[in-house]
């Protein structure tokens, strides 16, 4: 009983020792998959897979996409490889999004190299939305912009920007944030120039013509197809606000000049009593001083009295 015991431990364990080993086995060498890649059409070998997981990268990552683009029959045409795909994960970009960018690329016409795709990746951009919006231009919409006509009235407008991708500046074009920044200033510079707000009114798409001629998609990774008013209304008159404004400050400030003007009168009045009492102090005390220069004169002879003639 005890050799029974011990045999069919051992028999066990082998078992279970073979398990583990087929596990690594079929994890370092994935068979299922080299199966798949050989009947696609895809020629890759099991020790490329081995190196794969050697280098810490994921065969079904790099084997999928290229079976996706053997299928779509664009290896040739932008010299896909199983070395260039993995060194394009080693880079940490995305290498399905890739291959799909050129699939889509490839069908629709456009002129997308696999250098560029991977370069635009590489940049942080979804180089397949790219694609997309190249094919099928996208609408954007700007908040809410106020800007005042020359009759001092403020206009409050939004616009849609149909934008289209420009593969070629999509590494180091700005984005959509400055499409915005620049149709808002120029919708700002645009009813800014107007005489009136009701010429705006009256011809809205007089906006889009003076924004258009700009250029503003310069330097920016898409080009700019239409931008279209989508709504405007009239706000405050604040020209009308700010002259009344004006006019009460004026108000005020003629009032603090007629306030300071009567002050100052009042004080040249109250110096000018002033001065009249100090006369009028020196007349009494001028007065006073007549008596005794009477007596002092008749003391020292100065003055004589003469005896009235008789008859």
């Amino acid at each position: 009983m005890g050799d029974l015991g011990s045999l069919a431990t051992l028999i066990l364990a082998a078992i279970f020792g073979g398990i583990i080993a087929l596990s690594l086995l079929f994890y370092f060498v994935p068979v299922g998959l080299w199966i798949s890649a050989l009947f696609a059409g895809v020629r890759v070998n099991l020790i490329e897979l081995i190196g794969m997981r050697l280098r810490r990268v994921a065969p079904p990552n790099i084997v999928k996409p290229m079976i996706n683009a053997s299928k779509a029959g664009i290896t040739a045409k932008y010299g896909i490889t199983v070395s260039k795909l993995e060194g394009h994960l080693l880079a940490r970009g995305n290498v399905a999004r890739v291959v799909s960018a050129l699939i889509a690329s490839d069908k629709a016409g456009i002129n997308l190299t696999f250098e560029r795709a991977t370069a635009i990746d590489l940049a942080g951009r979804d180089v397949l939305e790219a694609v997309q919006v190249s094919v099928n231009p996208r609408v954007i919409s700007t908040p809410l912009i106020s800007a005042i006509s020359q009759d001092g009235v403020q206009l409050k407008a939004t616009a849609r920007i149909t934008v289209r991708a420009n593969i070629e500046r999509l590494v180091g074009g700005a984005g959509e944030e400055t499409i915005l920044a620049r149709v808002g200033e120029g919708i700002v510079s645009a009813i800014g120039s107007s005489l009136t707000y009701a010429e705006v009114l009256e011809n809205p798409d007089m906006i889009s013509r003076r924004v258009l001629d700009r250029g503003l998609d310069s330097g920016t990774a898409y080009e700019i197809l239409s931008i279209d008013i989508a709504d405007i209304d009239v706000g405050e008159n604040i020209g009308a606000r700010l002259e009344a404004e004006q006019a009460e400050t004026d108000l005020v400030v003629a009032q603090a000049k007629a306030e300071e003007r009567l002050a100052m009168a009042k004080a040249q009045e109250q110096e000018g009593r002033a001065r009249v009492q100090e006369m009028q102090a020196k007349v009494v005390e001028s007065e006073a001083l007549i008596p005794r220069s009477i007596g002092t004169a008749f003391g020292r002879g100065n003055i004589r009295m003469l005896a009235a003639p008789r008859d």
